[in-house]
């Protein structure tokens, strides 16, 4: 059986150039794709996709476990991104999430012990 390695969530967007530069201010390296009509984010060993898919009503989701839920939505709201502030979860998360410019969620959580909350 073959062994699975990593995954990338592949986020619809209508203006790349918009997204790119989204991501960039969460952290992300950024790269457009030489061909055009998709780019990459990447940070911390994360990755997502991002494809040009005009008028697109497609919205999409990846959950990204942190190590400190807390400060990367201060990270974050920082940089000027709307953040939803870290709650914590009966399953013992402490999540928050972003909402890019066309409506993917990023969800992201650390364990409750190292929650502030």
């Amino acid at each position: 059986m073959g062994t699975l390695k990593r995954t990338a969530p592949i986020f619809a967007v209508s203006d790349l150039g918009r997204s790119l530069a989204f991501y960039k201010r969460m952290g992300f390296a950024v790269r457009e794709y030489a061909g055009g009509g998709y780019g990459f984010a990447t940070r911390d060993g994360v990755e997502l996709h991002l494809g040009v898919v005009p008028d697109s009503r497609d919205r999409n989701s990846a959950y990204v476990f942190v190590d400190d839920a807390a400060s990367v939505a201060d990270e974050w709201r920082a940089a000027g991104v709307a953040v939803h502030d870290p709650q914590g979860t009966e399953w013992g998360q402490f999540e928050g999430a972003v909402e890019d410019p066309d409506g993917n969620v990023i969800r992201f959580g650390s364990p409750m012990h190292n929650a502030d909350g």
